[in-house]
């Protein structure tokens, strides 16, 4: 190979790699946030829980109340807390 042509290479390899990571940088951040979305969702179903103890009523803990505080955060439990006190 000459110098020319190694040079096309490496401009190449460093062209689809820039392309690569620009693709790839948002799904993972999307999938990041999604993922503290259900942190913060999953501790404030828990500690929705412990405080609804006192108040004699529980949110159950199964794929459905899981989703909508995964998915939607603290307005997904408050969301949660709400339908359980006027329909549970």
């Amino acid at each position: 190979m000459d110098i020319i042509t190694t040079a096309a290479l490496i401009i190449g390899v460093i062209i689809a790699l820039y392309v690569l990571i620009r693709i790839l940088a948002a799904p993972i951040k999307w999938i990041f946030k999604l993922l503290l979305n259900a942190l913060t969702g999953f501790l404030l179903l828990f500690l929705a829980n412990f405080i609804s103890g006192f108040f004699d009523f529980s949110i159950p803990i199964n794929l459905v109340t899981c989703l909508v505080s995964g998915v939607f955060g603290i307005p997904g439990v408050i969301f949660l807390v709400v339908v359980i006190l006027f329909f549970g």
